[in-house]
């Protein structure tokens, strides 16, 4: 049984061992996260390549070697080369989180199917037993949960700002903070107004 958790990479160093397709998909949502991104590889894709030219990453145009994830907080091996990956694994230290693409049991971590809508993410595992059921349940939940979620989000972040300082009820807080989670609210065609007309009516109970 694993313990999900959402991690903050902002500014941490992150090591990527490998420079293929599965290495620059793992990239992409680690440079998101706002992470140190290095990568240890002698080759690299054209998209890597174009992230070094960028600045979003270091590449260390290299064989991996036990030094290059000392300093790491997260370290993922993701070559095509059993034999390197184990070689990652056997050189992390318990303390370091590790993840090695093709052998879950030598991994301390695995990155689950995510659907993010700005602040809004969900994340679906199968706990390795099926990744295409993962993938599939990802797909019904990107249909149900559109891109309009992103502006939604933000909407109830301010709005649950704006209650915080501005309400001392406990229970109308509460009230507020329910009303504007309902469907009902979200099909709304102005939210901002529709706020300010819940919150008078509510505050003059």
């Amino acid at each position: 049984m694993t313990y999900p958790i959402m991690l903050d990479l902002t500014n941490k160093q992150v090591v990527v061992i490998g420079g293929g397709k599965v290495a620059e998909r793992k990239i992409r949502g680690l440079i998101e996260a706002k992470a140190n991104v290095v990568v240890v590889a002698p080759e690299i894709t054209a998209l890597i390549q174009q992230l070094v030219d960028e600045g979003a990453l270091v590449w260390r145009k290299k064989c991996f070697s036990r030094e290059d994830i000392k300093e790491a907080f997260l370290i993922i091996a993701a070559t095509n080369e059993r034999g390197v990956n184990e070689s990652v694994a056997q050189a992390a230290r318990p303390h370091q989180l590790i993840n090695i693409v093709d052998n879950p049991t030598q991994s301390n971590f695995y990155v689950p199917s995510t659907v993010r809508r700005g602040k809004l993410t969900i994340a679906v595992s199968t706990g390795g037993a099926s990744p295409i059921l993962a993938a599939k349940i990802r797909r019904e939940i990107a249909e149900k949960y559109d891109e309009n979620y992103e502006n939604y989000i933000d909407f109830l972040y301010e709005c649950r700002q704006y209650i915080l300082r501005n309400v001392s009820d406990s229970k109308k807080k509460q009230q507020l903070l329910q009303v504007i989670t309902d469907e009902s609210f979200r099909k709304t065609e102005n939210w901002e107004e529709e706020f300010q007309k819940l919150f008078k009516r509510i505050m003059s109970e």
